[in-house]
């Protein structure tokens, strides 16, 4: 019997309303341990190269990992992939919630879907068994009420789901994926897959819960974690979730305003963590925001997740839809100009509501505010929308018109890139896109590493996927224990930051492939360090993981991510950054000036590629970089 996982994993054909449930060997769950590393694994053998994203044809893959479920902090964590209708590369996202503990309680290590169902359905799994059902009454409906109606109609409040809303059933390419109606598999589009497949939703209900190799270890681990939390570089999450980061970025100089004309915002703290913790927090008025206007995810006791509730005004708002984290309060706030934390928080809504990613919602917005500004943009293109900067109505409206894909809306809904494409006019010298995908709200003109992640990563710009510049030099202990012994000068990007950028993304890969929380374990500021991740992995699993061998898995997720762009004719070609990183200096604040240098960024690709192992012309893996991570089978698809 297995630790950890159940060796179950359930194939949906919804073109024939056919379900089957695979039952790999352990060596497979060893090897990929989980999320999109063996999400990969079924796409590029069971998936044809050059699918529409949006056709029957494109493959959904849904996978947790050997430790989801375990009753510790940061392990709910499911990962989704598949072409990506926004970037037309590898799609590839995670969310939290209760979900993806609730799926490996219900019997189930990971789902693939293939198909189109000929009409709405949704995915019932309970205690080991599955079946499609008719979701006819649930299509056009958004999120809150769906997981209402779900949850009703079986009988049982504590059913999880993940669904797609309004956004993803009109094909919004920046359509997300939703549970608990405030956790979203946000970036690159899942969401639209999802609902070109006409299906609407996936519930969940479980008892089966999860055996551990070593519960005392693990007890340990957990006990410890609690204990630590208090005094922990995390301990801000608790209260001020990842709000906190608003005034952090902005006194660096990083926090985008304006469509990254400037890297500080004179209303700032309008939209900070204190200002929403004393404000808008649920039971903020009473002084219970820390009971009422603090949520967590399954088994963690960091409790990061925002709540808020508002019932006057111009802006009401809902608890059931949560908060906004951090990258919402910038992309809808301080991106577009907007410092009325009410409005932004009611555009996060919507995006909860509607299902959309809010980094590319709210940067989507603001390239339109600037070809407005710049008069490429007219009130008869807007339909009478007066799209400035700082018009908070303006974000709040469009966030529903492009949820629902309605009159300028179905225009943003394509993403900002497609937009410029059909708008022309000049608009795309406005873009803060890499392939095709809007950049998060950390800015590489001040993390420069972030100028080789952004360019680089084989599912567009993310801010995610590897550690930030400032974290090398104060965690020397931390950082030695991936290597990385020699903390350079700000803003460099010489060849100890390329390596400092790679072997983090390894260390993010790895933690992405066990779908854990980037705030709870990492090679830095997190709770735990990646040598207590690896005696948590023993302790669930019983294996005797090194941390070498986890830090192969992600390499390995890594390179499986970018031979998928490789078949798809993907390669160094498309790993580029906004014109403007390199042409617009920032203006205002401490990064006032700041800019990015051509070509040390040039030479700086070129030494990420030699030191990953890959063509430094094409940026594509090698046969022995493959077959030194044991994909030779990736090679061979390759034709390499």
């Amino acid at each position: 019997m297995p630790y950890g996982y159940h060796g179950r994993i359930l194939h949906v054909d919804l073109t024939r309303g056919a379900l089957h449930i695979e039952q790999p060997e352990e060596k497979f769950y060893r090897k990929y341990m989980g999320g999109s590393a063996m999400a990969l694994t079924y796409l590029l053998r069971g998936m044809p190269a050059g699918v529409d994203p949006l056709a029957p044809e494109n493959m959904l893959a849904l996978f947790l990992s050997v430790i989801t479920g375990a009753p510790i902090s940061g392990q709910s964590r499911v990962t989704v992939a598949a072409k990506s209708p926004l970037t037309g590369c590898i799609g590839d996202s995670q969310a939290g919630g209760f979900f993806p503990a609730e799926l490996k309680f219900a019997g189930f290590d990971g789902i693939v879907v293939t198909g189109r169902a000929p009409r709405p359905v949704y995915l019932w799994l309970h205690d080991g068994h599955a079946e499609l059902r008719d979701a006819t009454h649930l299509w056009g409906r958004v999120t809150g009420e769906v997981q209402a109606m779900l949850r009703h109609e079986l009988g049982d409040d504590k059913v999880q789901v993940l669904q797609v809303g309004p956004a993803g059933e009109k094909g919004v390419r920046f359509a997300a994926l939703i549970n608990m109606c405030s956790r979203a598999n946000g970036r690159t589009g899942m969401g639209a897959v999802m609902g070109a497949k006409n299906l609407k939703a996936i519930a969940v209900r479980g008892t089966q819960k999860l055996e551990v190799a070593d519960p005392a270890a693990l007890h340990a681990l957990a006990r410890w974690g609690a204990k630590q939390l208090p005094q922990s570089d995390i301990a801000g999450l608790s209260k001020y979730g990842t709000s906190e980061v608003i005034g952090l970025n902005n006194a660096d100089g990083g926090l985008p305003t304006r469509n990254y004309a400037s890297g500080v915002f004179e209303h700032y703290e309008a939209l900070d963590g204190p200002t929403l913790y004393e404000t808008l927090l649920r039971g903020a008025a009473q002084g219970q925001q820390e009971r009422l206007g603090r949520d967590t995810c399954y088994a963690c006791a960091v409790r990061c997740k925002r709540v808020v509730e508002k019932r006057e005004g111009p802006y009401p708002l809902d608890p059931t839809y949560g908060g906004p984290e951090y990258e919402s309060l910038a992309t809808l706030g301080s991106y577009c100009g907007v410092h009325d934390l009410a409005a932004v928080c009611k555009a996060n809504e919507n995006c909860n509501k509607y299902g959309l990613d809010t980094i590319s919602c709210g940067a989507t917005i603001a390239w339109a505010m600037e070809c407005f500004e710049n008069g490429l943009l007219t009130l008869e293109d807007t339909g009478g929308l007066e799209l400035r900067f700082g018009n908070a109505e303006a974000v709040v409206r469009l966030t529903e018109m492009i949820g629902r894909r309605e009159g300028f809306g179905d225009l943003l809904a394509e993403g900002s890139a497609r937009a410029a494409q059909r708008l022309g006019r000049g608009s795309e010298r406005f873009l803060i896109t890499s392939k095709n995908q809007e950049a998060p709200a950390h800015m590489p003109q001040v993390k420069r590493t972030l100028a080789i992640i952004y360019a680089a990563n084989p599912f567009g710009a993310d801010h995610q996927s590897h550690e930030h510049d400032p974290a090398y030099a104060p965690y020397p202990e931390r950082m030695a224990q991936i290597g990385l012994h020699d903390p350079q000068p700000p803003l460099s990007l010489n060849a100890e930051m390329v390596r400092y950028a790679l072997v983090t993304q390894y260390a993010y890969s790895a933690l992405d492939s066990l779908s854990v929380c980037q705030f709870v374990y990492g090679p830095a500021w997190h709770l735990y360090s990646m040598n207590q991740l690896t005696e948590m992995v023993r302790a669930v699993t019983g294996w005797d993981v090194s941390l070498y061998e986890i830090m192969k898995v992600g390499e390995r997720r890594l390179n499986m991510l970018r031979a998928f762009n490789a078949r798809e004719g993907i390669g160094r070609e498309h790993d580029t950054l906004p014109e403007r990183f390199f042409t617009r200096p920032l203006q205002g604040g401490p990064s006032d000036g700041y800019v990015l240098d051509r070509e040390e960024w040039r030479r700086a690709m070129d030494t990420y590629y030699a030191m990953a192992g890959w063509d430094v012309q094409t940026g594509i893996p090698t046969r022995p970089t493959l077959e030194a991570l044991g994909l030779g089978w990736v090679a061979d698809l390759l034709g390499l």
